[in-house]
């Protein structure tokens, strides 16, 4: 079987060593090893239209760049990729002649293994860029991006990632954590892909870790941003990150919303 795919929350804190045991449930960041099994690409990129990116960008003259946070070990990132720039799986060997200048997708997440794992595995390296980076971390995070967007001569990126990170995200540092993080990646992004997870999710990771006979997530029990998650996300994107929601594109078979927003603010590259 390939090395897990991603898109589930794996950003979150520091990172914690001794995280990656041989229990799914040991992974307090998202951070599954094995996470594909459960969440295959397909369930999301089946929901968006292939012709996308086109449809947002099309009078674009120059590549687009895009985000993927908490990517664990790249699958959905390829997929996305391949997806939005009509690339057959058969094909997927082969770096596109063409195609792959029009997208470049820088994934992070917090976990060298799984970066590590989605380096040795990508099939498009000149398009796809892996970095291992605490998204929460704004010491690292602010020279790192800022670095990256500079070889384009940009200071944003057209489209963002966000699948199934921000419950680790908030997890592990609170309603005002989850207020920043969303804060920072719409002052960063054009577009933003959010697929958040439901509050039942939450639940159940706490019970992994009390299964585990592990502390339970510090903000767990404090949190007041609750009950149906994709609406919170929404109403904090829409009302306080200057975003409109775009469009919903239904749900996973895993019941997890896919929702497009839109910066209303003035991003630099228009």
């Amino acid at each position: 079987s390939r090395p897990a795919r991603a898109s589930s929350g794996k950003m979150a804190a520091p990172v914690s060593r001794g995280t990656r045991g041989p229990e799914p449930g040991a992974a307090p960041y998202g951070n599954f090893p094995n996470y594909s099994r459960f969440h295959p690409p397909e369930g999301r990129v089946s929901l968006l239209p292939q012709g996308l990116l086109r449809s947002l960008f099309p009078a674009a003259t120059r590549p687009l760049l895009g985000l993927d946070v908490g990517c664990n070990s790249g699958e959905l990132s390829v997929a996305l990729y391949q997806h939005f720039l009509g690339l057959r799986e058969s094909n997927s060997s082969l770096e596109p002649s063409g195609a792959g200048r029009e997208l470049n997708l820088l994934c992070c997440d917090i976990d060298p293994e799984l970066i590590q794992r989605a380096q040795q595995s990508s099939p498009f390296p000149a398009s796809i860029s892996f970095a291992s980076l605490d998204i929460m971390d704004s010491r690292a995070r602010e020279p790192f991006l800022s670095s990256y967007l500079q070889r384009f001569g940009r200071s944003s990126f057209d489209i963002g990632f966000c699948m199934s990170v921000t419950m680790w995200i908030h997890l592990n540092h609170g309603d005002r954590g989850l207020l920043e993080f969303l804060a920072f990646l719409a002052s960063l992004c054009t577009f933003l892909l959010v697929e958040p997870q439901p509050w039942k999710c939450y639940r159940a990771a706490a019970r992994r870790l009390r299964r585990l006979g592990r502390d339970d997530f510090e903000h767990f029990r404090s949190l007041r941003i609750n009950g149906d998650m994709a609406e919170s996300i929404t109403r904090i994107l829409t009302q306080e990150c200057a975003m409109e929601l775009v469009c919903s594109f239904g749900s996973t078979g895993w019941d997890r919303s896919l929702l497009l927003f839109k910066s209303t603010g003035a991003h630099p590259e228009g």
